[in-house]
């Protein structure tokens, strides 16, 4: 039985026009058909959660709205009798919603439907108390990993695709533009996949934190970065770069740092214009680079479904996510937090909204 049954109100966190985000009282939705109802445990605040609430607004156009994107939580209520036997199953959620109809949800490219919805952005996502799912095909069910890690799991495999775009081999010397939480993410992954990280960044906090972490980082305003490159790599660039800061000018300092036969993978959303000098653009050419761009993660079946995987990792304790989160905030505080660290007063790694008792 739903334990929901006698919950009418719940707290949620909606975007109600640019720059105006609030918590507000609102009903407990009411799954019908093959929809569910989760109970959120933990949802995380994304760095694209920033520019949809002051500058883009929701992709749909539809306000007021949930948002939030990066979430787990347990499934308390089901629209069917067939799917009442999921009630009290814990899951990451995996927020986008594919017409499953198109050409490239026919192949698992779900990433590129042409006609996809997404929790969090186009309709109510994780930054509530309760949360509706199209089915049930957006639970990666868990075993041992908290709520606070399995929120964790979006970013992760972002993090973990981008990588697997850099076709990152064990043995391998990967370099990784921006020190944030998904460019540690990746650092993690890189070492899990038996390569050698380099983590670099302009913000020196952002530095130390990943030295904290145990990885290797430099910051490029003081070190010449192919130069350090060599003297790490016994003399060679590297073998592949990340790009994770969405800033065209480190475009042109990943084709400096690797090898001919390289390649790169651009991770992060552009942050502006970009110029490609002569110079950069025939070393691209004379290297014979491979680029590829990295859209959201892949939940292809095949050759690895990266959702399935970042849960069984995290169930297993092989890969750490949780020591990322340096701020933790309800629902109530969750706007004025977001604001704070949108106006520079307030800095976090990760932010994360516990929608749930702390575990």
């Amino acid at each position: 039985m739903s334990e929901t049954k006698n919950i009418k109100k719940m707290k949620a966190v909606r975007l109600h026009a640019i720059g105006d985000l609030r918590c507000d009282e609102m009903e407990v939705p009411v799954p019908k058909g093959e929809e569910l109802l989760i109970k959120v445990g933990a949802c995380g605040v994304c760095g694209s959660d920033y520019p949809r609430t002051y500058e883009h607004g929701t992709s749909s156009g539809i306000y007021p709205l949930t948002i939030g994107h990066e979430f787990a939580g347990e499934v308390v209520a089901a629209g069917s009798k067939e799917n009442e036997a999921l009630i009290g199953t814990k899951a990451a959620i995996y927020p986008l919603i594919p017409c499953r109809k198109c050409d490239p949800c026919v192949t698992g490219n779900y990433a590129m439907c042409e006609h996809y919805d997404y929790l969090g952005s186009r309709r109510d996502g994780g930054f509530a108390e309760y949360c509706l799912l199209p089915s049930k095909w957006q639970l990666i069910v868990a075993k041992n990993a908290s709520m606070e890690e399995l929120a964790m799991t979006e970013p992760a495999c972002v993090a973990q695709h981008a990588v697997r775009r850099a076709d990152v081999q064990a043995g391998q010397y990967v370099v990784i533009f921006g020190a944030g939480p998904i460019g540690i993410m990746a650092a993690r992954w890189v070492k899990l996949f038996g390569a050698t990280p380099l983590l670099v960044d302009i913000a020196q906090d952002k530095v130390e934190f990943a030295i904290e972490k145990g990885l290797d980082a430099i910051n490029s305003r003081t070190t010449n970065v192919s130069e350090e490159i060599r003297n790490r790599n016994h003399g060679k660039l590297a073998d592949a770069a990340i790009e994770g800061t969405g800033a065209g000018v480190v475009l042109s300092s990943c084709v400096e740092c690797i090898r001919a036969k390289g390649t790169i993978s651009l991770l992060g959303n552009p942050s502006g214009d970009a110029t490609l000098p002569l110079a950069i653009h025939s070393q691209m050419l004379r290297k014979e680079l491979a680029i590829h761009g990295v859209w959201n993660s892949s939940r292809a079946p095949f050759p690895v479904n990266e959702w399935t995987y970042t849960v069984q990792m995290l169930d297993e304790g092989k890969f750490q996510v949780k020591d990322l989160i340096t701020g933790r905030y309800s629902l109530d505080e969750l706007p004025g937090v977001i604001d704070e660290i949108h106006k520079g007063k307030r800095h976090e790694v990760k932010t994360m909204c516990t929608c749930m008792p702390k575990e």
